[in-house]
């Protein structure tokens, strides 16, 4: 990205974002709001998209289902053209692989078809018109290093860093750099869908602090914008991510980290130059 795509936070553009209601995206759409801009938040029905509206100067509620794409394109032509698209709705109940069919569409269709509705509804006008546009879709670590627990979740953020590793190639083939797509992964953050305790626990990070690095990278225009937290370290971050990666490389097990053959040998390597 350039400096092209990044002048699309300006004063009077339109961002969108979708999970808007709380968490990472409210604090985004609080962030672009004060930077002027016109802000739409999508999210469930109810109090809470309602009171995260009414604190944001000029904001619109907007009352839709990520996951039905008629109902997003709809919601996109009576927007109109965005500069910003944020696609930060989730969930995290899912489940493992033995979970219910029901649990399994009802995540990834939020989680993974719901970016994909919030591209394919609101993109193609970015690219049809002629100003900067950014598309930021929030996935996870979890959809790079897997851990295990929540297979279901894990493969909808995989789903979101292949889908927009692959937005940002086309973007970039259409556009050039007017139009970019970035990858935001967050560490662990205190949102109510990480955590139902009343206080935020000392390792997380807010979701101001994620936001905040999110607008200092996009300004230097980076694709993965990477959060640490505050217990895991970018540094740690980067060696479990190769250790994932030499899983392949090496042929170790699948999920070598949590296998008892190879436990011990990840625990020396993340010691290594620590």
């Amino acid at each position: 990205m350039s400096a092209v795509s990044f002048a699309a936070i300006a004063p009077g553009n339109l961002a969108v974002v979708t999970g808007g209601a709380s968490g990472i995206g409210l604090a985004a759409a609080r962030a672009f709001a004060a930077r002027g801009m016109r802000v739409a938040i999508l999210d469930r029905a109810g109090e809470a998209l309602d009171a995260a509206a009414g604190s944001i100067d000029g904001a619109g509620a907007h009352a839709v289902d990520v996951a039905d794409p008629v109902a997003m394109r709809t919601l996109a032509t009576t927007l109109g053209p965005a500069s910003v698209l944020m696609n930060n709705a989730g969930i995290g109940q899912g489940g493992d692989v033995f979970a219910s069919q029901k649990a399994w569409t009802r995540l990834l269709g939020v989680n993974l078809m719901g970016v994909l509705n919030g591209i394919q509804s609101f993109a193609p006008l970015m690219v049809e018109g002629h100003g900067p546009g950014l598309v930021i879709n929030t996935g996870s670590k979890q959809g790079i290093t897997q851990p295990p627990g929540n297979t279901a979740y894990n493969v909808s953020k995989a789903g979101v860093k292949a889908l927009t590793e692959g937005l940002a190639h086309t973007l970039r083939e259409q556009t050039g750099d007017r139009v970019s797509a970035h990858l935001l992964i967050p560490g662990f953050t205190y949102t109510g869908m990480t955590s139902p305790r009343p206080e935020k626990p000392a390792g997380a990070w807010t979701p101001e602090q994620v936001v905040d690095l999110m607008f200092d990278r996009l300004a230097r225009g980076d694709f993965y914008i990477l959060c640490p937290d505050n217990e895991t370290t970018s540094a740690q971050d980067a060696k479990r991510i190769a250790w994932a990666a030499g899983d392949i490389i090496e042929n170790r097990p699948a999920l070598s980290r949590w296998h008892p053959d190879h436990a011990a040998e990840f625990a020396r390597f993340m010691e290594d130059d620590a």
